[in-house]
């Protein structure tokens, strides 16, 4: 560890005066996992009196959310379901008079084979808000993937994946697909996505572009939308080299007439994704990696007329979200900034501003009416998601819904921020959680949660796992570390050829910054992580194998070669190194920041977790490194779920992997 690190308490420092739970509630547990509602997409009527959020309930028997649009009235935040009984209902989007709301959700192509209905995927509905049902509008065979208002809401564009061009072949098992850049979990070709247009009130769609390229690729995310011009006359959209992420990085922004006719290149620059035009004076703002060097943090650009320039350029960091405020001079940006999710008023000439949202922080793009009324979702410390509205970037936030409630009467640890200076000279942070009934003097256990992407951020935001930890009596640490989103491109990009050293470093500087505190006992510290949370508790593992009591790995990534060899990334795992690890120029630091090189050195007892058909991930990582520990006599446990994710999106499976977690903790740590 570091032994010059200076150490700086922010609401940390107060947490530690003595007991901070409810006296009366009972402690967060599992079972409350099940009853969290999550909140997506709040989008503002035209007039700004109501606004249409997705809203999604766990259900258990089924295990699968029970989704729906609710329309919330601003003035009082009474809640009306829109959408009942729909599969997969979300996007909601209003037409530009707010008389009709569209939306995406399940349902049959109208073309099936002998009379019968099509497969079921989704399309796009479009329902009149004076009452009435809602008019599916599309008949795409293979979905709908998003769509777009035309400024005078007689048309949809949409994006949708192509037909097959040899289904009969397909058929007969003539299916023999070329290994281009598709990951190996893939089966067969991909299909492009291509844009088409269709009538509001329903009738036939016209495609407007046909190519090798696509307008998706198979791991997208979020995925690529349409962008109308103010005039109605063209349409945007980003057009990727083909449907594999692997290549994503070379997307442009295309412009097509909406009428028909050629593509045309409208933003030449590499890595341009997510345009919308500004709602006056026709400047269009996209987002792209800062001066193009996937390294960096995500920019928001803006083209106006033949100029193009980086509209955040004076804040190098890395941005979330952006959308345009009323009069097409400024933009509100979303991003992390230290452990808070906060929001910028950036100007198009002149400096950001910094938005005061008393505590609350943002966890979805915010929407903004044409009277500046902004819509978001919202997390506390102490309660997860609510829908907040303010009436002008200056405004302070007000929250409409108390869909979740009941956290308010349980017992939660308190959240607060950990500051401390890190190798390399750097100022570095992360997020304390402490029990609910802490009391001052004592020494608890430590358990390390460690954030994935490494391109993400830990924060103070209400987190079930960390809660779940508290409530069995841990100190919860959530280190950010270099490559982080949250403190900086200088901070993001020092992760270059340095992807698990330096981390490392990071981590150990910021654990000893806890220890310090006096609240660690230091026989029973244990790290764990998902995703490269899991690569950061593997390589921790290897190379302080004296410091760690019990680890839980969830979806490691091991071995730098293999992920990409096989990994959706491909292409992108090259940015972290500067060069293919098949070569000799680069091949020995991809094994030497690999944590399967190190792992005879591991001796903490591990729990491995994983989904069987990661394409992000892949599994295989996990079974390396299970039989080297096995080998090797460390106790180890591996538990695989038979799901297509990179993390369980379900329930069931998802309280699954928490208990595991935290029981591993609790048997090895107490």
């Amino acid at each position: 560890m570091n032994s010059g690190t200076i150490v700086t308490i922010a609401a940390a420092a107060a947490l530690c005066a003595g007991h901070t739970g409810r006296a009366s509630a009972r402690d967060f547990q599992l079972k409350d996992v099940r009853r969290i509602v999550t909140l997506s997409d709040p989008r503002i009527a035209p007039d700004g009196r109501h606004i249409a959020v997705v809203v999604a309930r766990p259900d258990w028997k089924t295990d699968k959310p029970d989704q729906q649009i609710d329309l919330v009235d601003v003035a009082s935040g009474t809640l009306r379901p829109l959408t009942r009984y729909r599969k997969d209902v979300h996007s909601p989007r209003w037409s530009p008079d707010g008389h009709r709301l569209a939306f995406i959700a399940r349902g049959p192509a109208a073309k099936g084979t002998a009379g019968k209905p099509g497969k079921a995927h989704d399309q796009v509905f479009v329902m009149p808000m004076d009452g009435g049902d809602a008019l599916r509008v599309t008949d795409a065979k293979r979905g709908v993937i998003s769509f777009a208002w035309s400024p005078d809401g007689k048309r949809i564009a949409y994006i949708a994946k192509n037909e097959h061009p040899n289904e009969k072949a397909l058929k007969a098992h003539d299916n023999v697909f070329r290994v281009t850049d598709n990951n190996f979990m893939v089966h067969g070709d991909a299909a492009r996505s291509q844009l088409w247009v269709v009538p509001s009130a329903g009738g036939k769609a016209m495609r407007l572009t046909d190519g090798k390229f696509s307008l998706d690729t198979d791991q997208q995310d979020p995925q690529p939308a349409p962008a109308w011009s103010p005039h109605g006359r063209t349409i945007a959209f980003a057009r990727f080299p083909d449907p594999f992420w692997a290549l994503s990085f070379k997307s442009v922004i295309d412009s097509v007439g909406s009428a028909g006719g050629a593509p045309a290149t409208l933003v030449p620059l590499q890595g341009s994704v997510m345009m919308h035009y500004a709602p006056a004076g026709g400047a269009l703002a996209f987002m792209r990696p800062r001066n193009g060097d996937e390294n960096n943090g995500n920019a928001v650009y803006v083209k106006e007329g033949a100029r193009t320039f980086d509209a955040t350029h004076a804040l190098a960091r890395n941005f979330d979200t952006y959308a345009w405020l009323p009069g097409g001079q400024s933009l509100l940006l979303t991003g992390e900034e230290g452990t808070r999710s906060v929001m910028w008023r950036q100007p198009l000439a002149g400096a950001a501003r910094q938005l005061e949202l008393a505590g609350v922080d943002i966890v979805s793009q915010p929407s903004v009416s044409a009277h500046g009324l902004i819509a978001f979702i919202g997390r506390t410390p102490m309660h997860a998601d609510e829908l907040y509205v303010m009436a002008s970037t200056s405004a302070a936030p007000r929250r409409l819904t108390d869909l979740n409630g009941f956290l308010d009467g349980l017992s939660l640890g308190r959240t607060g921020a950990i500051h401390w200076r890190g190798p390399n000279g750097f100022h570095e942070d992360g997020v304390l959680t402490y029990p609910p009934h802490y009391q001052a003097g004592r020494k608890y256990p430590l358990v390390l949660l460690i954030h994935g992407g490494p391109e993400g951020a830990s924060t103070v935001a209400f987190s079930s796992l960390a809660q779940l930890l508290a409530a069995a009596d841990f100190v919860v640490f959530q280190p950010n570390y270099r490559g982080s989103t949250n403190l900086g491109d200088a901070y993001q990009h020092a992760i270059y050829r340095d992807t698990g050293e330096g981390p490392g470093k990071d981590v150990m500087a910021g654990l000893a910054a806890v220890e310090k505190l006096g609240i660690v006992d230091r026989r029973r510290i244990g790290v764990s992580g998902w995703s490269y949370g899991g690569y950061m508790t593997d390589w921790l593992t290897g190379h302080y194998p004296r410091v760690w009591k019990a680890a839980v790995a969830g979806a490691a990534l091991n071995d730098w070669v293999m992920d990409y060899t096989i990994a959706y990334y491909q292409q992108g795992d090259v940015y972290f190194f500067g060069g293919s690890p098949w070569t000799r120029k680069d091949y020995r630091i991809w094994r030497a920041q690999s944590p399967i090189s190190y792992a005879l050195n591991v001796r903490a007892p591990t729990l491995i977790m994983g989904d069987v058909f990661d394409p992000n991930v892949p599994l295989v990582n996990s079974y390396e490194w299970y039989h080297a520990l096995r080998d090797n006599g460390v106790t180890v446990k591996f538990y695989a779920y038979p799901a297509h994710t990179h993390f369980p999106s379900d329930i069931v499976r998802q309280t699954d992997v928490f208990g595991r977690w935290v029981g591993w903790m609790k048997h090895y740590l107490k």
